[in-house]
C-alpha cells in the first residue's frame, strides 16, 4: 500500500496539478490505515516534493509530468534514504536502475540538494542576498509539528497531562506560552483532546502574529483576511471570549469552516462576514481597536508545508500580488479607529511583500499611521515557517 499510495499522490500533484493536502485527504479517506502508516506516506511524499529537482536528477528524469515519474521518484527516494539495498535499487515494472553516482553528484550542487527551482533562487537571491542559502536549506526540511493550546479550555500543563493519558508525547517550546511540539506520527486529530477543543495545530511562527496584535478582552477586533481562522481562534483565546471579533473573507466556504472550528473550541464572541464589495469595509471605518491584515501572498515562507508551490507557484504575477497587498493595506487599515492598531502580516520572507510594502504605506498615509514594531521570522529563526509582521498605530 505504501508504494501504491505514494505514487498515486505524486501522480495527483505532478500530472493533475492537485493540491497535496487535498490529495492526502482524498486517498486517506478511502484507505484504512494507522496514523503511523499515514505518517510514513506523508513523510515520503512531502520529502520528494520538497526536493523534487534532486530526485528527478537521481531518477534521470527531466519532465515531472512524465508518466514514469511517480514510480522512478519513489525508487530514487527509497535508494537515497538507504531503504532500498543497492542490489534492489531497481524498478520491477520497468527494469530501471538507480545509478548511485548520480546521488553523489546531486549532493554536490546546492540548488539540487535543497530542491530549489531556478525561478525561486533568482527572486530570493535578489531579495535576501547572503541570507538566502541558509533559508533555502531550512525550506527543504520537513516541518515540525506544533500545536497551540486553547487557553479558553485550560493551561498548557493541563493539556500535556491529557495528551500523556492518550499516549501522545509533547514538549513545551521555550518561552512560547501557548506552544507544544508533538513528536512522531501520533493520531493527533483522533484524540479526545482535539475533539474537545483543547488545541489547534498551528505553526510556531504563525502563533506570533496574534500575540503581536495583542487584542484585549472587551475590544472590537477585525480579522479582515481570516481564511479558515487559525489566527482568529488565537485572537479569541487572547480576548478570553470577551468583546467582539469580526472575521472577514472573500470565500464563504472558509468562513463556514471557521464557524465549525469556533464551535468546537468554545468561542462565542465571533461574527463572520463575507466580503462581497467595499461596502463591508466602509461600514467598519474608524471603529476597530485592532485590525489584522494577514494578506494574500506568495507563500514562500511556508514551502515546507506546501512544497508543490515550488514547482507550481500559487501566484501568476508577483508584482500584481504586491499591488493587491498594498491596496488591502491602504483600504482595510481605515477600519482602525484613532488610537487603534493594525498588524500587517504575510507568510512570505521577501522584503518586496513585507518591509517594502509597509514603508510605501507609511510614505503615502499622510501621517495617519506610525510603525511601532516589525519582525521577520525566517525558517531558520525558530525552525518554523517563515512570516513577516508589522504593528502600526493609527494616530490621526
Amino acid at each position: 500500500m505504501f508504494n501504491t499510495l505514494v505514487c498515486a499522490l505524486l501522480s495527483d500533484v505532478l500530472h493533475n496539478k492537485k493540491a497535496l493536502d487535498r490529495s492526502y485527504a482524498y486517498h486517506f479517506s478511502r484507505n484504512e490505515m494507522t496514523p503511523i502508516e499515514q505518517g510514513r506516506i506523508v513523510n515520503a511524499t512531502g520529502d520528494i516534493m520538497r526536493r523534487l529537482s534532486f530526485y528527478l536528477f537521481i531518477a534521470e528524469l527531466v519532465d515531472p509530468a512524465d508518466e514514469k515519474a511517480p514510480e522512478r521518484l519513489l525508487l530514487a527516494w527509497l535508494t537515497e534514504q538507504g531503504r532500498a539495498p543497492k542490489q534492489h535499487s531497481k524498478s520491477r515494472k520497468t527494469g530501471f536502475s538507480i545509478d548511485h553516482r548520480r546521488i553523489e553528484e546531486a549532493n554536490q550542487w546546492p540548488l539540487l540538494k535543497d530542491g530549489c527551482p531556478e525561478w525561486l533562487d533568482k527572486i530570493a537571491q535578489q531579495q535576501l542576498g547572503r541570507r538566502w542559502p541558509q533559508e533555502r536549506e531550512f525550506l527543504a526540511q520537513a516541518p515540525l509539528r506544533y500545536i497551540r493550546v486553547n487557553q479558553l479550555k485550560g493551561t498548557r500543563e493541563q493539556l500535556q497531562q491529557q495528551l500523556k493519558a492518550e499516549q501522545i508525547p509533547s514538549e513545551p517550546v521555550g518561552k512560547q506560552p501557548d506552544a507544544l511540539i508533538i513528536r512522531g506520527d501520533v493520531p493527533l486529530f483522533r484524540s479526545k483532546s482535539f475533539h474537545d477543543g483543547w488545541f489547534e495545530q498551528q505553526d510556531l511562527g504563525s502563533q506570533q502574529i496574534a500575540r503581536m496584535l495583542n487584542p484585549k478582552p472587551g475590544m472590537l477586533t477585525v480579522d479582515a483576511c481570516a481564511g479558515t481562522g487559525g489566527k482568529t481562534l488565537h485572537i479569541a483565546a487572547l480576548m478570553q471570549n470577551k468583546g467582539r471579533i469580526i472575521a472577514m473573507d472573500v470565500e464563504q466556504r472558509k468562513l463556514d469552516q471557521l464557524r465549525k472550528r469556533a464551535k468546537r473550541t468554545g468561542i462565542n464572541n465571533l461574527e463572520t462576514r463575507l466580503i462581497e464589495s467595499s461596502t463591508q469595509i466602509k461600514r467598519l471605518r474608524a471603529s476597530a481597536d485592532r485590525v489584522l491584515l494577514d494578506v494574500p501572498c506568495s507563500g514562500l515562507g511556508v514551502l515546507r508545508r506546501n512544497p508543490e508551490a515550488k514547482w507550481n507557484p500559487l501566484f501568476d504575477d508577483l508584482e500584481q500580488l504586491c499591488i493587491t497587498q498594498q491596496d488591502i493595506l491602504q483600504r482595510y487599515s481605515k477600519m482602525a479607529k484613532v488610537g487603534g492598531e493594525v498588524v500587517y502580516a504575510t507568510c512570505s520572507i521577501l522584503p518586496m511583500e513585507n518591509q517594502d510594502q509597509v514603508a510605501h504605506f507609511l510614505q503615502n498615509c499622510s501621517g495617519a499611521f506610525e510603525l511601532l514594531e516589525e519582525t521577520t521570522i525566517y525558517p531558520s529563526t525558530l525552525n518554523s515557517d517563515g512570516f513577516y509582521m508589522a504593528r502600526l498605530k493609527r494616530v490621526a
